[in-house]
Parts: C-alpha cells; structure tokens; sequence
C-alpha cells in the first residue's frame, strides 16, 4: 500500500497520533498545522486523500476545502470537534467526502478513509476503463430534458448547468442508472455511501433534498419521486 495522506491539523498531539497510526496501516503521510500550508501541499497533487480539520489558523478547514475544489477532486475527509447538523452539512456542500466528529475511534477513521479511496479508485477507472463500453458511445445519462456526463462530470437541464457536489453527482447517477426502478434507502445508502457507512441514517433523504432544491425547485419539475415506504425513484416522463 503506498497511498500517501495529508493531515491538515494543528492540534499536534492529535495530528501525530492519526500519522502514527496512518503509518502503522501501512499508509505515508505528509502533515501541516495551518491552513494556508495545508492548502499548498494539499494542490501538489501528490496525496491519495486529505483528512483536513476545521478549526485551523491562517484559514479555516471550510475555506481550505472550498480553494481546493477549485483545482482537485482530491477525496477529504473533515475532522472537526463540531458535532452541529449545519456544520457537517456546511462541510458537505463545500465538496467534503466525508465527516468525522472527534473524539473518534481510530478504528472507525480508517474504515472511513478505506472507502474514500474505493471510491476514488473506482471512479478513477470508470471513465477510461469503461470495460465493454464502445468508446464511440455516448456517456450520458438522460430523462427527459435532465442529462449526466459521466466523463464531463456534470449535469444540465435544458441547456442550463447544474452545480453539484460530488456526492449529490453520485447518487444523481445511481438513480438515472436505475431508472424506472425504485431504489430503497438502503440500496441508496449503500450504493453511494458505501456498504461500511458510519454516519446518520436519514442522510439519503438530505441529499434527496438537496438533488430536488437544485433541480425540482429551479425548473419546476418532478424528476425524483418518491415511493412511500419504499424510497426514490426517477421515471421517464414527457414533462421533464
């Protein structure tokens, strides 16, 4: 294993625990205790993932977050002493992967940065692998007037641009892959979280949300639909 991680920390005994404990996984590690160094070393493009705290001098971790996505798709993990539902939502729309609230089992920090990196693996070799997939083939996902570019990452209604997260993208994308069929919370869940998930529950219908505040709410549309006591489901229809 040589992926290598940056720890963006500034409470030192804290960040030399997670290195020594990164290290004993087998993993490299790189450290820095601001967040304007963090920044920089996190844009080297170097790291496998970030693992980035909030409460940082120089600039804070939401801030060091939302300059990073400007340039990297880098997966980050939030480390933060908050445990408010806006905090972590805050941390999420910025472009965050995940969130864990200290104190934390180290057990549960490296289940969360294993399937950080699955998922960045996969989606690394999605795009060109795209086994069985004729390259002259079209990539997108349709309904309607709704389209997702999986090798573009983006989505467009009509002809206009919606600006997602990368896990508003993915769950978007599991349910125009699925279409016409009725998706549980716990298919959701798993499909888009990852089947070792430690967080809320409810954290599919958030999501939901937010995938129908940008779209449903914006164009007037009904492209997610739920299934009462079942989940969610995106139909063909004429009227999108």
């Amino acid at each position: 294993m040589n992926e290598k991680i940056l720890i963006i920390e500034d409470e030192e005994k804290m960040a030399r625990f997670i290195e020594l404990e990164l290290r004993h996984e087998g993993y490299e590690t790189g450290k820095c205790a601001d967040g304007r160094s963090g920044l920089e070393e996190a844009e080297s493009g170097q790291y496998a993932l970030v693992l980035l705290d909030i409460m940082l001098p120089e600039l804070n971790g939401l801030e060091v977050l939302r300059r990073l996505r400007r340039t990297s798709n880098v997966p980050v993990i939030m480390l933060t002493a908050r445990d408010s539902v806006m905090d972590k939502v805050s941390g999420l729309d910025t472009g965050a992967d995940d969130y864990i609230t200290k104190p934390f089992a180290i057990e549960e920090l490296l289940a969360r940065i294993r399937l950080a990196l699955r998922r960045r693996q996969a989606a690394g070799a999605s795009p060109a692998g795209a086994a069985g997939k004729d390259p002259g083939m079209s990539d997108e996902l349709c309904c309607g007037r709704l389209r997702l570019s999986e090798s573009r990452h983006d989505v467009h209604y009509a002809d206009s641009l919606i600006d997602l997260t990368a896990r508003e993208f993915e769950l978007l994308k599991v349910l125009l892959e699925n279409k016409n069929v009725v998706l549980s919370r716990d298919t959701l869940l798993e499909k888009v979280w990852g089947f070792d998930y430690f967080g809320e529950t409810n954290v599919v219908d958030v999501y939901i949300r937010y995938l129908r505040s940008k779209i449903d709410n914006v164009f007037g549309a009904a492209v997610i639909q739920t299934v009462r006591g079942v989940g969610y489901v995106i139909k063909d229809s004429d009227e999108q």
